[in-house]
């Protein structure tokens, strides 16, 4: 398993729908790169005046970020999106 380091997280991108709530098929370009993954491993956090800040978000959690945000990886045969906790919008609760 990759472990991240400091703030940083691994995310699994959610796949695109590939077609609409009409039924009508979507080609490859015509659907958007997901902003929605998985959690799969989170840093310990980043330090700001000498102390550790803990991290909101924790494996396991549906998160929502930025379209063009995180570095993509390749581990295991997927694709992975390692990014900084900033980059995370908000976390879905379902």
């Amino acid at each position: 398993m990759l472990r991240p380091l400091g703030d940083r997280v691994v995310v699994k991108q959610r796949q695109p729908e590939q077609k609409t709530s009409t039924g009508i098929l979507l080609t490859a370009g015509a659907t958007d790169k997901p902003s929605k993954g998985l959690v799969l491993a989170v840093g310990d956090g980043a330090y700001q005046h000498g102390s550790l800040l803990p991290m909101n978000v924790k494996v396991g959690d549906v998160v929502v970020f930025g379209k063009f945000t995180g570095v993509p990886v390749m581990f295991e045969d997927e694709e992975l999106l390692i990014m900084s906790q900033s980059d995370i919008l908000a976390i879905i609760e379902e």
